[in-house]
C-alpha cells in the first residue's frame, strides 16, 4: 500500500504524472535484497518464493533518485532516461519554481543574497 508521505506532488506535479521508478531485470538480479534494505521509501519488497526483489510501490520512488541502481552489485536495476526527466523539468518550469522557493527561504531564514562575483 502506498504511503501518502512518499506520493506527494513533486514541485507541484502530481507524482502519478511523472514516470520515474526502478525496473529490475530478473535475469540479472542475484536476489541479494540490497535494494530492499537500502530504499528508504519502501519501493521494493522481497519475493521469498522467487528469491529476488520486486518493485511494488513505483510511485513512492523519489524523482531523480538512483541509489538502488548505483548500489546494485549486479547492475540489475535501471531507470528511465534522465533526458525524459529533464523534459519534465523544462516543460513544467521546475527551475523557476525552485528559485522562488529558494528566495523565500532566504528571506525566511534571514540569509543574505549572494553578491555579484561571489
Amino acid at each position: 500500500m502506498s504511503s501518502p508521505q512518499f506520493t506527494q506532488p513533486w514541485h507541484g506535479i502530481a507524482r502519478d504524472q511523472i514516470t520515474w521508478h526502478p525496473v529490475i531485470n530478473p535475469e540479472v538480479c542475484n536476489g541479494c535484497g540490497l535494494c530492499v534494505t537500502s530504499c528508504g521509501r519502501s519501493v521494493f519488497r522481497y519475493d521469498y518464493d522467487a528469491r529476488r526483489s520486486v518493485v511494488t510501490e513505483p510511485g513512492q520512488c523519489m524523482v531523480g533518485c538512483t541509489t538502488c541502481a548505483n548500489t546494485c552489485p549486479e547492475q540489475a536495476i535501471s531507470f528511465q532516461p534522465l533526458s525524459d526527466l529533464r523534459v519534465v523539468i523544462k516543460r513544467n518550469k521546475i527551475l523557476q519554481r525552485v528559485k522562488k522557493v529558494e528566495l523565500l527561504d532566504r528571506e525566511r531564514f534571514g540569509v543574505a543574497k549572494p553578491t555579484a562575483g561571489a
